[in-house]
């Protein structure tokens, strides 16, 4: 079966730090991109972050650049975000996504976490 499962939301202050992680099955790990993206209420689901195979190529939206680094641990098929300087817009429900390639769009991705909620106070 192919899971996703996200872990590490939670309450912060601003300015503060969380990790997420996302603990995938063989099949949506091996041998592709992972990402993070996250979704507001009433908001368009928003792309984060992205990291190939080999973790050669990662890419940042601008509003996370020099805040957020995604990594991942290959031999514990699991991906993370590392999330410093949070600010209240960072609330979001946060999901892990499994594609072919790395891209910045939903649909280029096929396997999905169910998110984890991840809220910043001021």
């Amino acid at each position: 079966q192919v899971q996703l499962v996200e872990s590490g939301g939670g309450l912060v202050q601003a300015g503060g730090s969380l990790r997420l992680s996302c603990a995938a099955s063989g099949e949506a790990f091996r041998w592709r991109a992972m990402a993070w993206f996250r979704q507001a209420p009433g908001k368009e689901r928003e792309f984060v972050s992205t990291i190939s195979w080999s973790g050669g190529t990662t890419y940042h939206t601008d509003s996370v650049k020099g805040r957020f680094t995604i990594s991942r641990d290959n031999a514990k098929n699991t991906v993370y975000l590392q999330m410093n300087s949070l600010k209240p817009e960072d609330t979001a429900v946060y999901y892990c996504a499994s594609g072919a390639k790395v891209g910045v769009h939903p649909w280029e991705y096929d396997y999905w976490g169910q998110g984890t909620q991840v809220t910043v106070s001021s």
